[in-house]
């Protein structure tokens, strides 16, 4: 009989590699990967660049490498930013 220990899950859909159009591929690269370090990276991006607002640290300042996949937009919130990045991984 097997345990539990025994039976592997399948990878959630987070962790089901994606690959980045040219506009997101700019910043995270253009290998595939997970939606979770598509995240990690646009975060670290955003940090290394200091583009929080510094009144608001929920709005991000689009620089000219994120307004693409912001789709043109200069500034943002961060649960807005989860759902323009979505749209930049096949």
């Amino acid at each position: 009989m097997a345990t539990t220990k025994d039976i592997s899950k399948a990878p959630s859909a987070f962790m089901k590699a994606m690959q980045p159009d040219e506009a997101l591929a700019a910043i995270v690269g253009g290998e595939p990967l997970p939606r979770t370090e598509v995240t990690k990276r646009i975060w670290d991006y955003i940090r290394a660049h200091e583009l929080q607002d510094p009144n608001d640290k929920r709005t991000i300042v689009a620089d000219d490498k994120l307004r693409p996949v912001f789709n043109g937009k200069d500034r943002v919130s961060m649960f807005e930013m989860t759902k323009l990045v979505n749209g930049h991984l096949k």
